[in-house]
């Protein structure tokens, strides 16, 4: 499954991403593999998504979720 697939307050270890379409900037915040992802608010109209990862607060855009594969935990 995808990061944009998880529903609000779901955690998920990201065991893939697709380094050719994610920011280098998102990698070095900690969206790694091997990383715990949770999904903390999501936006009215689906997107964006705000995420924790790694101590780390973003907002990415569902597009950008989908390149990440994560597994539920």
């Amino acid at each position: 499954m995808t990061l944009d697939f998880l529903k609000k307050s779901q955690k998920g270890t990201i065991i893939a991403i697709n380094a050719e379409k994610v920011p280098l900037k998102l990698i070095e915040m900690g969206c790694l593999p091997g990383n715990i992802v949770e999904v903390l608010q999501i936006a009215p109209l689906q997107d964006p998504i705000y995420i924790k990862v790694n101590d780390s607060f973003l907002s990415i855009r569902k597009d950008l979720a989908k390149e990440i594969e994560v597994e539920l935990i």
